[in-house]
């Protein structure tokens, strides 16, 4: 069982302390303990699949978290500064990217970035033949506000005078002047209708946002300032 230690006052650390064993620290007098210096934790080899650091509270860091494998988050993660990944090269408050091992070019890499847009959007594209249905997913009928919905139609090796007869959250209905059988590509967007519209202009700063904060995820606090 871990060694329990009731702290009144700070530990400071002249040297970094390693440390195997648990230990659990209650802060005494209901104030919070407070670590000067440096606490490396190593995971004990004859228990490896045990946490480094477990807390039921919160952990609150003024400077750096460096971690070899892996943190897991159960709640929330609030950053008064960056947030950084792929060894510091990718800042989360920059754009939204992603970076993988390039699929085709040994000793490469791909990196994307996700669309932006004024709306919470969401989309469904594919290929139609012989056929004038486009069914959409189930979940659309709860999510999509059917009245944002716009549908992009690409005929396939001919001219085939394509348009939308009818439409709704669960299906497309197309057809062709010259009753054709149809084939095209297909490209439909709509705006989700279970949050709040997007405002995406705003003055001020991003405290002052005019809408409901809680339905935004924002990489980073200072999202706005591109600075290191």
């Amino acid at each position: 069982m871990a060694d329990k230690t009731y702290l009144s006052k700070e530990i400071n650390f002249n040297k970094a302390p390693i440390m195997w064993a648990g230990v659990e620290v209650y802060p005494g007098n209901g104030a919070a303990s407070n670590l000067y210096g440096t606490l490396n934790v190593i995971k004990n080899p004859e228990e490896p699949t045990t946490p480094d650091i477990n807390t039921d509270g919160f952990v609150n860091v003024k400077k750096s978290v460096n971690v070899n494998q892996f943190v897991n988050v159960k709640r929330n993660v609030n950053a008064d500064g960056e947030v950084y990944s792929n060894k510091g090269k990718h800042k989360l408050s920059a754009k939204k990217n992603f970076d993988i091992p390039h699929p085709t070019k040994s000793g490469w890499r791909l990196t994307h970035s996700c669309v932006e847009g004024p709306e919470a959007a969401v989309y469904v594209r594919g290929k139609l033949m012989n056929e004038n249905i486009i069914k959409l997913p189930e979940y659309w009928e709860n999510l999509v506000d059917p009245d944002t919905i716009t549908v992009s139609i690409t005929p396939i090796e001919f001219h085939q005078d394509i348009f939308v007869k009818k439409l709704d959250s669960t299906e497309i209905i197309l057809e062709s002047k010259e009753k054709t059988p149809i084939y095209c590509f297909y490209h439909i967007f709509g705006e989700r209708i279970d949050t709040e519209k997007l405002i995406a202009e705003y003055e001020g700063d991003i405290e002052d946002y005019p809408g409901d904060n809680s339905e935004r995820s924002i990489a980073g606090y200072h999202y706005d300032k591109k600075v290191t």
